[in-house]
This record gives C-alpha cells, structure tokens and sequence, in this order.
C-alpha cells in the first residue's frame, strides 16, 4: 500500500463529472459486468490480480468528494475486503442449471447503489455456478461507476488482469501506462481537430445552454455555421440534426423505469459465421449484429401480441469510441452517443439489414459523437438541474442504449482457470429503461440485456430470439436471395 504521504486529491474532468449525477432510482450509473471461469479460482487468486493490475491505477484507489469547486478524486488505503464479496449461489431445485439464479442476482446488484465513502467500484466472486451443460462453473460479477470510465476502458483494464497463457504470471504496468492513464482524453481528443472546429463545437454547446427551442431561426443559424469552413458545418449542421430528432415509436419497451432490473444473455455466436454472412451481403459485421436486434426486438414485441407496423422504429443511442489509438490505457470518458434507428416495422431480414446499413453509412463519417460529448463536457460544469432537462430530454427521444465492444480474440485465463464467457453492460440513463450490449471474445460474439421491471420482466424472451434472427440471414443467404 502506498503511504499517507502519497495519497492526494485530483479534479474530475467535467464529463466524469455529468456521469457522477447521473445516478437516479430508475438507473444507477455503474457498468456490470460478468465472467464465467472454467474452474473456481481462490478468492486470494484474485486479490493478487486486483493488487497488481487494478490497483496500480489511481481511480480504483480514489473515493469521490465533492465541493462547490465540483468533484475530486481523493486517493486512500483501499481494503481488498471492502471491495470483493464471496458467496455461493444455492442450487436449482433439481440440482441442474441455476443460471437464472445468477441472473437475478446480476440484475439486483445492477441496481443496487456503490458505497460513497470507498472508490466506487465492487466485485462479487460467485461459485457453484452450474451451467446448461451441467458443469459447475465460477463467476465473477463486477460493478464500477462510469464517472471512473467508459466501458471500453474498463474492458481493457479488466482484461488486463488475465494472462495469454494458464501459467502466465501478471505484472504492475509501467510508470509511464499508469501516468497516461490518468491524462484527459479530451485534449488527446482535440489534438487533431482544428481551432474552427473547435470553436464549432464551442458553438454546438452554447446553444444548449441558452436554449431547449428547436432552433427554428435556421436562416441564422446556417449563415454563422457557414463561417467556420465545411468541417465546423459538418460538425454544427450534426448538433442540429441531434438536438431537433423526432421520438421513435411508443412501444411497450419505452416508458419510465422503476430501478428493479432483469438480465439475460446469450450463448456466443461463432464470429466467422458472423464475419462470412457480413462479406455475402457486403456490409459490416456491425450491420450484421444491429440488423439481428432489429429482428429480435420486432418478434418480441410480436410474440406479446403487439401490433408492429412498417413504420415501427426504435431508436438506441450507441457509444462511439473517441479515443486516439496509442498504445497506452486511458481511463475516464472519451465516447459520444450516436442515435441509431432501428427499422424494426421491416419484416423482410434482408430489408431490415440494408436499411440498419444505410444508417450506419450515413452516421459514419459525422461528428455527432464528438458533439455529444462536448455537450456533456459543458453540462457536467451546470447545476445539475440544468443536466438532469437535458438528459430527460435525450431519454425521451430513445427506447435503449446499446453497446459493442471488441473483446480479445484469444482466451484469457487467471489463477491457471480459462475466462469462458464475458459479457458487459452500459447503464441507461434518464427515463431508458432497456441496455442491449454486444460483445466479442476468443471467436464467440455475444448478446446480452438489461430491462427494467417497468418495461419488460422476460429479457431471456427477448435475448433468445437473437440467434433465430442471424440465422434467417444465413438462410436467406445460402439461399441465393442476397
């Protein structure tokens, strides 16, 4: 442990800052994960890792205080016994698969808020976990609040704490990853961008601020967009579309959440089936797996009897990953919110899929993340009032968050155990109520969903209809009906 000496105070940048009050009775801000491992690992197994990879990073070491000058980071001893929890969870009435026990015991703790007075994160280390397969397995259930980072630092930081071989021995990161992990990743976000953009985006946030109109003097507007060059427009012209979206349709997965939470996932799809219907439709994997929810979402909400007309969308708002590859961890926030609609009303799969490939063409390209970012940047430095109508605002106009994180090709393993499954989810904020993530890992690509009591009780009714929907696509393609 580190002496008292050492320990010290840092500012919070102001997106963390807007991801700390975010937390609400419907929505806690934390990002949930779970690992499935091939055999129990002792509890003092993890700790080692949790010492040497976790801990070496300053936030997982720093609880949160706050003042009228904002929000810091103030580091202090960590006990590991805080932090991690052992239990066992009890055995199907059977004596089979108790994997909806698990289940429910992810979607309480999803809920379930962090203790202020220690860093804000927490891990459970469940065993006899008994799969379909009648195997008992151990999993490890991990909560940590996004005010420290996004999910794609946090799925970086925690595979770093497993090694490419079962005898691998793990090391403290160096010095100069441990430093660069605590740099802003705004600024490393601008380097590239130019003083007009930039003050593109200066723009962008500071109509937020003055105003929640639909900006309907667009003459106006459009003449002070077009002094700053065909980026910054690019750029403004993205806040405008952002800020003036319809709402997607009322269905029964769109209402306001009441904080108790259900969780579901899938078993992996092997990522070169997913890869080779991507190459026989010439389109992205991404299409390939957004198309699949689109088709999933649509035969739930058939399967309760609702009526899903043509016209039928649902709009997900997906995190973009705004970093610059470098070579070195950053934690903190640096993604933005792209909206995504879903045309779930399609009936025809290969429809359904060019459509999801039309969108995502148009959005690639685009600055809507950035300006998303920027905004909250801005808010986190308001009354959290001020934050809170723009965040509702945001969460009126989407059904669901969904994520897609790119996982190791290889397996893991910890402790000599191989990481079988792993599976993370974002947190919805606002009024949403519905968490779709998608994640990659040694060949399997996986789904999983978070929905609240509110909005929907069964997500292993929506999970399941995954898989049936890719494999339309692959019929369909085998078919010659490309």
């Amino acid at each position: 442990m580190l002496s008292k000496a050492l320990f010290g105070r840092k500012k919070m940048s102001t997106v963390d800052t807007a991801w700390l009050r975010m937390d609400s009775e419907g929505n806690q801000m934390m990002i949930v994960g779970v690992a499935i491992m091939s055999q129990p690992i002792a509890l003092d197994g993890l700790k080692e890792a949790l010492t040497t990879r976790f801990l070496a990073y300053r936030r997982f070491r720093s609880r949160v205080v706050q003042d009228v000058t904002g929000a810091w980071w103030q580091e202090q001893e960590v006990n590991l016994d805080d932090h991690v929890v052992n239990l066992r969870l009890h055995d199907a009435p059977d004596g089979g698969c108790n994997k909806p026990a698990l289940q429910g015991l992810v979607g309480r703790l999803s809920q379930q808020p962090l203790d202020p007075v220690l860093p804000l994160w927490q891990m459970h280390l469940v065993d006899n976990c008994v799969g379909e397969d009648g195997k008992v397995r151990q999993a490890l259930i991990v909560r940590i609040h996004h005010c420290i980072a996004d999910g794609v630092a946090l799925v970086g930081v925690f595979m770093s704490m497993f090694g490419a071989h079962p005898d691998s021995q793990l090391h403290r990161p160096s010095e100069v990853a441990v430093e660069a992990a605590e740099e802003n990743p705004w600024e490393q976000i601008l380097l590239p961008i130019t003083a007009t953009t930039v003050k593109a985006i200066d723009l962008s946030s500071a109509m937020w601020l003055k105003s929640m109109r639909l900006w309907t003097d667009m003459p106006q507007m459009v003449g002070k967009i077009g002094q700053l060059g065909q980026t910054a427009t690019k750029l403004a012209l993205d806040a405008v579309k952002l800020t003036t979206m319809d709402s997607d349709s009322a269905t029964r997965l769109k209402g306001k959440p009441n904080g108790r939470k259900h969780v579901a996932w899938s078993e992996p799809l092997p990522l070169s089936e997913v890869k080779a219907i991507s190459k026989a439709y010439g389109c992205s994997i991404n299409d390939v797996l957004m198309a699949s929810v689109a088709g999933a979402l649509r035969a739930y909400l058939r399967a309760c009897g609702d009526t899903v007309d043509p016209a039928c969308q649902v709009r997900v708002m997906v995190p973009v990953n705004l970093r610059k590859a470098d070579g070195h961890q950053k934690l903190g926030n640096a993604f933005g919110l792209v909206p995504l609609v879903l045309p779930v009303g399609l009936e025809d799969p290969v429809a359904r899929l060019r459509e999801v490939q039309r969108r995502m063409d148009e959005l690639k390209g685009g600055y809507t993340a950035l300006v998303a970012m920027s905004v909250l940047g801005v808010l986190g430095a308001t009354p959290k009032q001020v934050q809170n109508e723009i965040q509702n605002y945001f969460a009126r106009k989407a059904t669901a968050v969904m994520s897609n994180v790119p996982g190791p090709r290889t397996p893991l393993y910890m402790a000599g155990s191989q990481l079988d499954q792993v599976m993370f989810w974002v947190p919805q904020s606002g009024d949403i109520g519905i968490g779709v993530s998608i994640l990659s890992y040694n060949g399997g690509v996986q789904f999983g969903i978070v929905t609240d009591d509110a909005l929907a009780r069964d997500p292993e009714n929506i999970i399941r209809r995954f898989e049936p929907e890719f494999e339309k696509l692959v019929l369909l393609a085998l078919m010659d009906e490309v």
